[in-house]
């Protein structure tokens, strides 16, 4: 460390990071590990470093620069797991997007036939932004950026655990001030699992519906396979998408046909299937259907008017008086709390859910001097408002008296991501490839939390899910071809990253909506605050406050309209639960 700090105590801490092979730990591995197991004083007490040997292709070597070659005479994960879980063992995991750090390592551990002993994390990409410092992005080079940690080799697994130390303790240290508590999560109760899946493959057929023995198989079927193999099964998936059919990972409405070993089998696909009177093949039977394939029907191209015509690549927003401003509102009914964050947004002033580093005024209502937090709003000197204020400020101006010089009307001074209000809709800059949805609300201590999870449903036109693995929530956190994934995994930030360049033509929505555990509901949890981002900017952003007695809500809409990409802040919410929101939209839940 350069600077002395001083860590939160209550837990002991380990930094760690990792780079891998790719993105899914069931089929990716582990490259190299970097362990930091800290002082009180930020100072490592610890550490394991080291290159790993994972016997298959390193992957993106133009990020992490590990070749084949580096890698050859490092140890196996195995041989290095008992040292590392020692190092692990009691702490506090430390990582930016903890998830997925975390989920690599349990991986590989499992792989090795041990258990991780690691029991809470927490990730400095939900604690950044918790806090809301002045950034145009959480990456790490960004935040080092900002705390004026240096960094030496982005992507080396040492360098960035090192500056993750820094950019933790700074992070931490400022939460402390704010008394924000930290976004520490169990990890049993947030177990990352990924079931090894077929990738998915775009087909360029269209689904001809379900098998007819008479016609054989058709370009554009859909088949899934249950149970084991004689050919292994993603080769056996290989052949069939190259004889031009589309493998899925589980049964729906439009599967057209199962391939199943066992005639005895009782597995959820070979239920379903049985059930919706879809044909069950056996391997055998297949391969000679395989032999003629018929050709199918190319899906058809967009119309010459729906094709996507070029657009602005960011929107302007017009200039407002409280443009900039981030406002916190204290104390008052939950109505009256409702009314003045719709005013605030009509001053162009963003409601804050937190008492953050981003906080420039704060609203005091009826009771809002006797929030506990106004003695650091006091420390930290913000301007203290009024209803009155918000109200006066709406007001339109007075007319000019006659004869006197009009103002000279002056463009905004900068590109400005929108507001949104609830139900408002705006397309999406063409060049978009990827955002993700991050939703966060009020930080509450640990004996006031509240147990939400986001989820995604991938809809198709009909507005439901074409299989049960297009409902994503914590068990179950990533597509089957990675395109969709839960991020941002933190006690009150959670979020949703979409790859629109790559998302699968069947997919028509990406629907991003919560649910409340237990009996709270979305009236107490508070003002919900969503932000859309672009990798390197925010897109727009929106408060979705209206809720009451509700346990789920959906929070927002990505969705194709002839040939754009689109967003609705929607805030529609439900008094039913989790499950019940997913039986709405098709999926098949256990009982």
């Amino acid at each position: 460390m350069t600077r002395p700090v001083r860590l939160p105590t209550g837990h002991r801490w380990v930094v760690v990071d990792v780079e891998t092979s790719g993105l899914r730990s069931s089929t990716h591995r582990v490259l190299s590990v970097a362990a930091l197991a800290l002082r009180e004083d930020g100072s490592v007490e610890r550490e394991l470093v080291t290159l790993l040997n994972p016997g298959c292709d390193p992957g993106p070597v133009h990020i992490h620069n590990l070749t084949a070659q580096r890698l050859a005479g490092a140890p196996r994960f195995e041989e290095v797991a008992k040292d590392l879980l020692e190092l692990l063992d009691g702490r506090t995991l430390v990582a930016h997007n903890a998830s997925f750090d975390y989920g690599f390592l349990d991986a590989e551990v499992r792989r090795a036939g041990m258990t991780m002993p690691t029991r809470q994390r927490l990730c400095t990409l939900a604690l950044s932004r918790r806090l809301e410092i002045d950034v145009p992005n959480h990456k790490l080079s960004t935040l080092a950026a900002h705390w004026k940690v240096r960094q030496n080799r982005a992507h080396d697994a040492y360098d960035d655990a090192l500056v993750l130390t820094e950019v933790f303790a700074h992070s931490a240290s400022l939460a402390e001030s704010l008394r924000l508590p930290l976004p520490v999560v169990g990890c049993a109760d947030r177990r990352a699992v990924y079931p090894d899946r077929v990738p998915r493959v775009e087909s360029p057929w269209r689904n001809p519906g379900r098998l007819d023995p008479g016609v054989g198989l058709v370009q554009g079927m859909k088949l899934v396979i249950s149970g084991s193999t004689d050919v292994p099964r993603l080769a056996l998936a290989e052949r069939l998408t190259d004889a031009g059919l589309d493998v899925m990972n589980s049964v729906s409405r439009q599967t057209s046909v199962v391939v199943c070993n066992d005639p005895h089998s009782s597995s959820a696909k070979v239920r379903r299937a049985v059930a919706d009177g879809i044909p069950v093949l056996t391997e055998r039977q297949l391969g000679k259907l395989l032999l003629h394939v018929t050709p199918g029907e190319p899906k058809a191209a967009a119309a010459p008017s729906e094709v996507q015509q070029p657009r602005p690549a960011t929107t302007i927003a017009p200039t407002k008086p409280w443009h900039g401003r981030r406002v916190l509102i204290v104390g008052g009914s939950h109505s009256d709390s409702v009314l003045m964050r719709s005013r605030i947004v009509q001053l162009g002033a963003k409601p804050s859910v937190n008492l953050s580093a981003g906080v420039t005024d704060v609203l005091v209502l009826d009771g809002g001097e006797l929030d506990p937090r106004m003695d650091r709003v006091s420390a930290r000197q913000l301007p203290l408002l009024t209803a009155a204020d918000v109200n006066s400020a709406l007001e339109p101006a007075a007319p000019p008296e006659r004869g006197a010089p009009l103002e000279p009307i002056r463009p905004p001074s900068q590109w400005v991501a929108p507001l949104l209000a609830r139900g408002e809709v705006i397309d999406l800059p063409p060049q978009t490839a990827s955002l993700t949805v991050n939703a966060s609300w009020r930080a509450h201590t640990a004996d006031d939390a509240f147990d939400v999870d986001v989820v995604a449903l991938l809809l198709g036109e009909d507005g439901r899910v074409g299989c049960d693995e297009d409902f994503l929530f914590y068990n179950s956190p990533t597509s089957s071809d990675g395109t969709v994934e839960l991020s941002c995994d933190g006690s009150s930030e959670q979020g949703v990253r979409i790859e629109l360049a790559a998302l699968h033509s069947d997919y028509q929505c990406v629907s991003v909506s919560a649910a409340i555990g237990g009996d709270r509901t979305f009236g107490e949890l508070g003002p919900i605050s969503v932000t859309v981002d672009a990798p390197d900017h925010t897109i727009a952003s929106f408060v979705l406050d209206a809720g009451t007695t509700e346990r789920t809500m959906h929070f927002a809409e990505i969705y194709r309209r002839a040939g754009r990409w689109r967003l609705r802040a929607v805030g529609q919410g439900y008094e039913y639960d989790l499950a019940t929101l997913a039986t709405e939209y098709g999926v098949t839940v256990d009982d």
